[in-house]
Formats: C-alpha cells, structure tokens, sequence
C-alpha cells in the first residue's frame, strides 16, 4: 500500500510539468499618458479609498443605495454567477489531483456438487451435497489519473480561474454602475420634485395675475387681450406641472426597480440640489491609475488571461496524452485472514493515447482559441478607452457645468428683474400684457434651466466618482 500511494505521490509530481501557453502580457494602454490639463485641476479626495457613504452627503441617498445593493435582483444574479464561477475553477482544479476511490466487496457462492465435475466427490457416504465459497476484497484505486505533462489540465485550471477573477470584478462592475444609477434617478427625482414646486407657485402666481386681469377687464380698464394672454401664461404652468407629475411617478417605479421592490417607507429626510455637494474635489490620476482600480478592465483582463490559458490547452492536445490507473489492497477468502501480507496485491497500468488522423479538429481547436485571444485583446483595449473616455467626460462636466449652473444663477436673477419691472410698466400703463407675457415665460424657463443643470452637474458628480473606481464599501 505505502509502494502504491508513493508510486501516486510521484506521478502527480510528474504532472505540470510544462506550459504552453502564451505568457500573460498586459497590453499596452491606447490612450493618451495623462487627462487634458484644461479639465483637470488638482484635487486631494482619491475616489477608489472613498465608501459611497462618504462620499454622497444626502442620508436619504445613502440609504437608498445600501437598499439597491441588499436587494437588487440584477446584482444577486451577478452574485450568484461569481459563485457559479468559483465551482467550475474548483471542479476544474481537482483534475489536477488523482481521484482515489475506496472499495471494498464481499461475495458468498454456494455450488452444487455434481454440476461441476472437479468438485463431484462421488458417492462418498457422508459426503456433502454442495461446497460454498468466500471472496472478500478491499483496497483503494486510481482511476485514468491524466500525468499533465504538457501542461494541457493545467492551463484549463488557470482558465477557470481567470473566468472565476473575471466574474468577480464584473459584479464589482455592476456594483459601481449600481451606484451611479441609483444616484442619477435620485438627483432626476429631486429635481422633479423642485419642477414640482416650481410650477406649483407659478401657477399659484399666474391664477392670481388672471383674477386681476379679469378685474380690469370687467371694470373696462383693459380689454380681453391681456386676459387671454393671462390665460395662456396658466395654462402653460400647468400643463407644465401635469408634466412634472408624471416624470416624478416614472421616476419613482424605475427607483423601485434600482432597489429590488418597493422603497422603503422609513427614509430620513432628503436635501435640496443646492444642498447635495461640497467643496471636495476628486484626484484625477493618471490613465494608468484606471487599469488599476476599474473593475470593468480588471474583468477585460483576465478574460484575456483565460483566453491565453486556452491557448496553452489547445497546444498541448497536439501531444500524447497519458494516464495513469491503479490499485492496491487486499483479497482473501477469509476475513480472518483478509489484511495478511499474502492478501496483498497490487496493479499499475499507464495508458497512451495520441490521435493520429482527426481531419483537422486539433489545428481548428488552436485557431479558435488564437482568435479568441485576439478578439478580448480588442475588447481589453476598448474597455480602457471607454474608461479613460468616462473620465475625461466627467472631468470636462465638472468644470463647465460647473460654470453654467454659475450663469444661470446670473441669469435668473436677471430675469426676476426684468419680470419685477415689467409688471410695474404694466400697473402704471407705460406697457402691455405682452411684455409681462414675454417676461413671466422667460423667467419660468431659467428657472427650470437651472434646476435641470444642477441636477446634470450632481450626476456627473456622482458619474467622476464612480468613474474612477470610488465607491468601495468599507
């Protein structure tokens, strides 16, 4: 027994011996070395060391986010594939590793004397009539053991693993893009709901600047123009605020979605979009940095890692393959004397195998996988480039939005102005309705301008963020 397990013992030592797979390096990034300097001012906050927690201010975001990744249903699916993933690298794994197989067996005969002639005693007096029979057998065994001597099961292992790395990041993936998602439909909800208010107290405004045209329509001051063009000025809040309210409704059942049912009903109070951010500004790095803390090009990579593991397999199919079966025990006929030194036994048999004509399958298996390789090398380098393309986006986004939340302020203040006055020409008669039309509509639309820019410069907050691989739970 000791001769056959260190005989074991060896042959799997033996095994792994060689590789044939194309050695794993990482591609050279196709992007420029640096971010434009233009969009790019220093920061101090490095994103990939920042929780969500501690990056988003508004508790009612926070916890929302924590709910979307409890209980969202596309991330237990990304979940459970991880899981999927790390059973096929360990079952791969294994095949590294003889299996070895403890039997053990036990059989009673009872012959008949006279059916087989060596055993008929004649008609000997006293003699009896049949003869029974006792095999007892245990033992331990191997079975098609394959010595990896060519590296084949070894560079199939090395895929699963990668698959398995691959997976991992991927629904680290999922999870940043979850993030953003969820703070993207939040802000669009926050911002509905101040359109909201917007068109509320426009209305509210405009219903009162119609009960005074009416006066001074029906005391003769005016005629029925201008209290048509009031009309019009309500109608259009709100039809403006009947709009509003069905964004927010949709807004509402795509955040059910995001946090895997309905919103939870015990929810702190949110803040305004004036009050969602601080004056943190995030590092940008180098494009390198994002080969390092993206979880989309990690998955890219080890992709292509398994690609070229497979690579290595295929190449080693063109070699014998040999494997190995044994086993050893013992067998008696008494289990008395079953674990004696004359019941041992033993047997080792390798096996040979080597196709010889396959009309082609071996070389297309290699091409096949030489051309996966080359197709997740392209995707490897897209993955970068849409990240570094992310980025700069998002750095861009965060100065000039930032600049036209700045003018629009301006020119809201401008517009509330020029309303205030032209409704004092109107009173003293120096203008007509259509003025304070013009104003009161011209006032309106900066305002919901300014609401949605701030809303987009908060997203493309959150988008930087995430973007450069912030967003780690800690």
């Amino acid at each position: 027994m000791k001769r056959f397990m260190a005989l074991a013992l060896v042959s799997t030592a033996l095994a792994g011996c060689a590789s044939m797979a194309p050695e794993h390096v990482r591609p050279e990034a196709a992007t420029a070395p640096a971010f434009d300097p233009d969009y790019r001012p220093d920061g101090s906050v490095v994103a990939s060391q920042l929780s969500y927690r501690e990056w988003f201010n508004d508790p009612r975001l926070v916890q929302l986010i924590g709910t979307a990744l409890e209980n969202n249903r596309d991330l237990l699916a990304a979940t459970a594939r991880i899981e999927q993933a790390r059973a096929r690298y360990r079952i791969q794994d294994s095949r590294q590793l003889p299996t070895v197989v403890a039997n053990a067996s036990g059989t009673r005969t009872r012959q008949q004397l006279g059916v087989n002639p060596s055993l008929d005693t004649g008609d000997v007096e006293g003699a009896p009539d049949s003869v029974t029979f006792n095999r007892f057998d245990v033992g331990v065994g191997v079975s098609s053991f394959e010595l990896d001597f060519w590296g084949r099961v070894a560079s199939l292992s090395n895929a699963a693993r990668a698959e398995y790395l691959s997976s991992v990041a991927s629904q680290r993936a999922f999870y940043l893009s979850l993030i953003a998602d969820t703070a993207t439909t939040y802000y669009e909800i926050v911002e509905t709901q101040e359109q909201i208010a917007l068109a509320e107290a426009t209305a509210k405004s405009r219903r009162e600047g119609l009960r005074i045209a009416k006066l001074r329509l029906d005391n003769g001051v005016t005629s029925a123009l201008p209290f048509r063009q009031a009309e019009t000025l309500l109608t259009q809040a709100e039809q403006q605020l009947a709009s509003e309210q069905l964004a927010l409704a949709q807004l509402r059942n795509q955040l059910g979605v995001l946090v895997g049912g309905t919103v939870p009903d015990a929810l702190p109070d949110g803040l305004p979009l004036e009050s969602q951010a601080d004056d943190r500004r995030l590092a940008a790095g180098l494009p390198s940095d994002l080969l390092l803390v993206r979880p989309d090009i990690i998955a890219a990579e080890e992709q292509l890692r398994a690609a070229r593991a497979n690579i290595g397999a295929a190449r080693a199919a063109f070699f014998p393959t040999i494997s190995l079966t044994g086993n050893a025990g013992f067998a008696s006929d008494s289990l008395d004397d079953l674990f004696s030194g004359s019941g041992f036994g033993w047997s080792f048999g390798p096996t040979i195998s080597l196709p010889i004509f396959d009309w082609g399958a071996r070389e297309a298996d290699l091409d096949l996988a030489k051309a996966l390789e080359v197709e997740q090398v392209a995707t490897y380098d897209k993955t970068v480039q849409t990240a570094f393309r992310e980025v700069s986006d998002a750095l861009a986004g965060r100065r000039w939005l930032a600049e036209q939340v700045a003018t629009l302020e301006r020119a809201v203040e401008a517009q509330e102005r020029i309303a205030r006055l032209a409704r004092l020409r109107y009173r003293e008669g120096v203008a007509d309705y259509l003025e304070v039309l013009d104003a009161e509509r011209n006032l309106f639309s900066a305002r919901q301008q300014l609401l949605a820019t701030e809303r987009a410069w908060l997203q493309n907050r959150a988008t930087l963020f995430v973007a450069l691989g912030g967003g780690s739970e800690r």
